[in-house]
């Protein structure tokens, strides 16, 4: 079960990282395969698949420019040039996964004229929509910081690459 910190806000450090075994033990006697199929085991959902599948979410939204704070942006610019790299859906996004609930922190720089509560709170939707469909979880919270503005003038930190 998750606790309630002060101020209210529920953190999923404080929850298990499984999912629970719902299945009953087989006791002597007891016939081999009884019960439903789907309650023997457990799944487990990794930090960076919900921080994966929270990121797309997030890019998704119109009025996101880009995800995680300038620095973050910058090394991952660097990163994205090297051969075999890829880009980062979790760049900017944080999860806290515990047995049955979640909580996201999200870092976002929005395009310039955009209402900014518009922009979180159709993130947060989105996001929740999606983590809470792909994974059952329950999204307990969204913390999201707009850590800049991207002006119309403003050169692209990742500009192309002149070569093909």
């Amino acid at each position: 079960m998750s606790d309630i910190t002060e101020g209210g806000s529920t953190r999923a450090a404080d929850l298990e990282k499984t999912v629970p075994d719902t299945s009953a033990r087989k006791g002597p006697g007891t016939r081999r395969g009884g019960g439903d199929p789907a309650t023997r085991g457990r799944t487990t959902i990794a930090d960076g698949v919900v921080e994966k599948i929270a990121g797309l979410a997030a890019r998704d939204v119109l009025g996101v420019y880009a995800m995680g704070s300038g620095l973050s942006r910058t090394f991952g610019a660097v990163r994205d040039r090297v051969p075999g790299g890829s880009k980062s859906v979790t760049r900017g996004v944080k999860a806290e996964v515990g047995e049955v609930q979640t909580a996201l922190d999200l870092e976002i720089v929005v395009d310039y004229g955009v209402s900014i509560g518009d922009v979180a709170r159709a993130v947060r939707e989105n996001v929740v929509a999606a983590v809470e469909r792909m994974t059952s979880l329950e999204v307990v919270e969204v913390n999201i910081a707009v850590s800049d503005v991207k002006l119309p003038d403003e050169e692209d930190e990742e500009p192309e690459s002149r070569l093909q």
